[in-house]
């Protein structure tokens, strides 16, 4: 005989289930839902698609553009360092400019015969927005000071100018990667046209992964290279220097192959 249950006591019988965790209504006989899969109507959207011919289907959305074209194409636009730097102030596609103070954008005299590409921004170049101004950027001044050249001096023939792969100080003073310098480098390699150097310094792994395509600095250090059909000193970075002051000594020899170089290009 079958046994009816009050609505009320079917109603407090599925809320206890409820509590207990339950979340499914499962029937008496199985159920195979993978031919439930098999059998359910497609989409009107899909079952026209499936009728349609290639030539009838609507052409794929269009490609995102690549930063790293919109970057060349405001680079070369670019007709002096103030447009070039205007041009990285507008530039909105990298996600270092978020969390950065200030836009790095260079230091020292544009018509200086040096160039120095150093590495990313840290805390003290974000909170001043130039290059080298830590203690890294002490010893640097510190070392080209010995061979006469001074990123304060208004005379092209003694003076420095500087500029970072990177403008925008990485989050944490992390490594910058690759695909940021990728993006970037277009900005770079026109900042080093527009200033045209006589020389070129890749102070450490990171100007040299921007321009050399290598990073690897103790092998690379004191070799000349060519960037942009310029002579190029890869060198250790100053950071470097300061954690490891025995390397001083190949600093020094760098810096008399770059006084050398200067003198015999006059």
């Amino acid at each position: 005989m079958e046994t009816q249950i009050d609505y009320w006591d079917a109603h407090a019988l599925l809320e206890w289930q409820i509590e207990l965790g339950a979340a499914e209504a499962i029937s008496e006989s199985p159920v195979n839902r993978y031919d439930l899969l098999d059998q359910r109507p497609l989409p009107q959207s899909q079952t026209a698609q499936s009728r349609a011919t290639p030539a009838t289907l609507a052409p794929a959305a269009a490609a995102e553009p690549d930063p790293a074209d919109i970057a060349t194409k405001l680079a070369k636009s670019a007709g002096s360092l103030e447009a070039l730097r205007e041009a990285l102030e507008g530039f909105d596609l990298c996600d270092l400019k978020l969390g950065a103070r200030n836009l790095v954008f260079s230091d020292g005299l544009p018509a200086a015969r040096v160039m120095i590409v150093g590495e990313a921004p840290g805390r003290d170049e974000d909170m001043q927005g130039k290059p080298f101004v830590g203690r890294s950027g002490q010893l640097l001044d510190k070392m080209f000071a010995a061979i006469g050249l001074d990123r304060a001096s208004p005379d092209a023939e003694n003076a420095l100018y500087i500029t970072n792969p990177i403008p925008w100080r990485p989050p944490e003073n992390r490594d910058p990667t690759r695909e940021e310098i990728a993006m970037l480098k277009p900005f770079l390699i026109r900042h080093i046209e527009l200033a045209d150097p006589d020389v070129v310094v890749l102070m450490g792994n990171w100007a040299c992964t921007a321009l050399l395509g290598r990073a690897g600095i103790t092998r690379l250090r004191g070799k000349w290279q060519t960037v942009l059909g310029k002579p190029a000193m890869p060198m250790t970075h100053p950071a470097y220097l300061l954690r490891n002051p025995i390397a001083k000594r190949e600093a020094w020899a760098d810096l008399l192959e770059i006084r050398a170089k200067l003198q015999s290009q006059k």
